[in-house]
């Protein structure tokens, strides 16, 4: 059997006979908590879950074969443009009227056609003799939580699963939403600063794809269990490498190539859509 989540707390008459019929009496949903489920003979073709999607406006996904939402103990998800709204490197470049240009080069790394590391020291090095106040400017004035996230979190929280974040980003933003969401591990690059100001390096290593994926692994000895109890999601390149190793990978209003790689997407939902897979 191939189980189909419907991400929507409600279908609508039009949305109901759009289901029904791609998939005649089979195509009956069945309501669990906020979302919808289907259960099938034989699984229908990804383009064709698209599809429908788009024709009705509400995500829809396909469960991987062996995949038990019951047994994830870890999420670990990106945090740039998946957890939160904004590039923060982006918005803090605009502090030194350098947004465009550092904006480009964070969307070419996250469609893949840049090496993330490289594109990463050359956008920090842009940023060199910045008054580190920026940073505190972005946090407070132009870093917003996507839809669901809080949601997301405390609904983890109470069915026992631990968060992680990690980002090709910066400890100063992945630190403090820690303390305000009470996130249970974090990882990022350390900027660094002399003088109050932002001296254009990463200290230490770069937390770029290969990172991401050795903290997913580092996470699941640290917790005993193993990759496959383990949701991965993120939005960009650089974010494939982990969730390839997880047992589910959502590309969260993703970068086409993501989407193509990820297990399951989430187009139209927020994060708290997430829990579907799981309650």
């Amino acid at each position: 059997m191939a189980t189909i989540i419907i991400h929507s707390n409600a279908l609508n008459f039009e949305q109901y006979k759009v289901i029904e019929r791609a998939y005649g009496q089979a195509g009956k949903p069945v309501k669990i908590n906020n979302h919808f489920r289907l259960e099938l003979e034989q699984a229908p073709s990804i383009e064709a879950l698209k599809a429908i999607a788009e024709e009705i406006q509400v995500d829809i996904n396909l469960l991987p074969e062996g995949f038990d939402g019951k047994e994830i103990k870890l999420v670990i998800s990106d945090m740039d443009s998946t957890l939160i709204s904004i590039e923060c490197v982006d918005e803090i470049a605009d502090y030194v009227n350098l947004k465009p240009e550092v904006a480009a080069i964070t969307e070419a790394a996250m469609r893949g056609e840049l090496n993330f590391e490289e594109s990463l020291m050359q956008r920090v090095g842009l940023l060199k003799g910045l008054d580190t106040h920026a940073l505190s400017y972005v946090y407070n004035d132009r870093l917003t939580l996507n839809p669901g996230a809080e949601k997301w979190i405390s609904g983890l929280h109470k069915n026992g699963i631990k968060f992680a974040l990690v980002s090709g980003g910066f400890t100063f933003f992945t630190e403090r939403l820690q303390k305000e969401l009470n996130l249970d591990f974090t990882r990022a690059n350390l900027l660094g600063e002399s003088n109050g100001e932002l001296t254009g390096e990463v200290i230490g290593g770069i937390i770029g794809a290969q990172a991401k994926a050795d903290f997913l692994h580092e996470l699941c000895e640290k917790l005993a269990i193993e990759p496959n109890q383990v949701i991965a999601v993120g939005d960009g390149a650089n974010d494939l490498l982990m969730m390839n190793q997880a047992g589910l990978s959502v590309a969260y209003h993703a970068k086409p190539a993501v989407q193509q790689q990820a297990t399951t997407s989430l187009n139209f939902a927020g994060l708290d859509a997430i829990l579907d897979f799981i309650e």
